[in-house]
């Protein structure tokens, strides 16, 4: 059971609806349990849901793939099935072993980045912030640790609210997971 509340399709509000109905147009998709779950507080499920805003603009400049891998490396770290298994699924139907990817040496970087932002914010080496100052420029670092965290942000929400994993998931846990939230 989910500690927070879950909406349901039919029990939103107009203002609920119009909110997962501007979610959906904007950037596809579906209403997932974690976006049920936002929805019984609009406020929040909008300040949540500019995570996409941010992913847009980073994947004119990183790519996709590399959104992917640094929202997994967060999110595997963080250990948040909900957001681990949803980049899993990503990187899995795009062809890519997220336990073992091919990745390049900026890609490589945005991994380490990413678990270290969650494994010891304070304590990430001078010389690993030397190696991000010579890959990004001052503007991106902003916009790649602030999309950190809000990935963070939402790790946090699924993983103490107890946010039940979507059943559309489950295929992609790793081998062994049999969680569900």
């Amino acid at each position: 059971m989910t500690f927070l509340p879950l909406t349901s399709e039919e029990s939103r509000t107009p203002e609920q609806r119009a909110a997962a109905d501007r979610q959906v147009r904007l950037h596809g998709g579906r209403i997932t349990n974690m976006k049920a779950t936002l929805l019984s507080h609009v406020p929040s499920f909008t300040a949540y849901m500019e995570w996409y805003t941010l992913r847009d603009e980073l994947v004119p400049f990183i790519g996709e793939r590399a959104v992917s891998l640094f929202s997994y490396a967060i999110s595997d770290e963080n250990d948040c099935l909900v957001c681990s298994v949803f980049f899993r699924r990503i990187l899995i139907d795009n062809g890519e072993d997220p336990d073992n990817p091919q990745v390049t040496e900026t890609e490589q970087l945005l991994i380490d980045w990413g678990r270290l932002i969650v494994r010891d914010p304070g304590g990430i080496p001078d010389e690993f912030y030397s190696r991000l100052e010579q890959a990004f420029r001052p503007e991106l670092r902003v916009l790649l640790l602030a999309f950190a965290g809000q990935m963070v942000a939402t790790n946090l929400f699924n993983t103490v609210g107890r946010v039940p994993l979507d059943e559309v998931l489950y295929d992609y846990r790793k081998p062994g997971d049999e969680r569900t939230r």
